[in-house]
């Protein structure tokens, strides 16, 4: 468990034990996770901070029980092609645009679906609490777009899945704010996350794991540009935070209209034999 804070008042990393912040001397009160007042989200049973990451990995675990049941069909590459995979023929030639997003909650396996729901679980509080649900949504989305989108480019004939680049974009949405948070805390940031991309693409290149590394470049570089320029929403104004929460409305609305693609381009059943 993170036991990491923002001080209110000078943005600083601090520990959730701390009642003054020791770089500012300002006093600090309860997180207000830790106060709240549960039964609000089914009956208290999801913390609020794990909220929307929590919705994610229901969509994501619904999905993947979809693939399974069309697996026992038209077998296990069959049934994410046709349920979204990224591809680039399909992607460049047949302009199903809808499969850079469509991929990015899909599954290959029960390995594949459970590390990257226990990543997201653990990293997606943490980047909500710094940047908010609304910029939280626009930074997984683009980083999902972004990572199949180089993935396409550069490994077109591959079929792939998977939430990992929408993870990577929250990776380098940490990373440009510890950059732009020029302090120790900041640096230390920085070194944290780094470490994780240092760990996901080497694990990308042991021999036997059918692992994208291009969509986690891809998603890396599309999360820390789209968090450099984002800010947070300490200090903003309100008619910013209302443009971020037209975006975050646009990604779910476009979300929504990738999945009705899918459903409209499905196959009939003498197709699906």
């Amino acid at each position: 468990m993170d036991n990491r804070r923002m001080c209110p008042n000078c943005r600083a990393f601090i520990t959730t034990g701390d009642r003054t912040c020791p770089y500012c001397g300002q006093q600090v009160g309860p997180r207000a996770i830790d106060v709240r007042q549960p039964g609000a989200i089914l009956g208290g049973l999801i913390p609020q901070a794990h909220f929307t990451t929590v919705l994610i990995l229901v969509i994501n675990f619904g999905l993947f029980i979809g693939t399974l049941y069309l697996e026992k069909t038209i077998g296990e590459s069959n049934a994410i092609g046709v349920l979204g995979a990224k591809f680039g023929p399909y992607i460049f030639q047949d302009h199903e645009y809808w499969r850079l997003v469509t991929a990015g909650f899909l599954h290959g396996g029960w390995l594949h679906i459970l590390m990257n729901s226990w990543v997201l679980y653990d990293l997606g509080a943490q980047v909500e609490q710094v940047y908010g649900t609304p910029r939280f949504l626009v930074l997984y989305f683009v980083g999902t777009v972004g990572g199949f989108y180089m993935s396409a480019l550069v490994n077109p004939l591959v079929h792939s899945v998977g939430s990992s680049a929408g993870i990577m974009g929250l990776i380098g949405a940490m990373i440009a704010f510890g950059v732009a948070n020029r302090s120790s805390i900041g640096k230390a940031i920085r070194n944290h996350y780094g470490r994780w991309v240092v760990y996901i693409i080497a694990f990308g290149l042991i021999p036997g794991f059918a692992v994208d590394n291009w969509a986690h470049i891809g998603g890396l570089a599309a999360g820390f540009a789209v968090g450099y320029v984002a800010g947070t929403p300490v200090r903003s104004s309100a008619a910013r935070e209302g443009g971020w929460r037209v975006l975050a409305a646009v990604c779910i609305l476009l979300t929504v209209w990738s999945f009705f693609l899918v459903y409209r381009n499905f196959p009939s059943p003498d197709q699906l034999r």
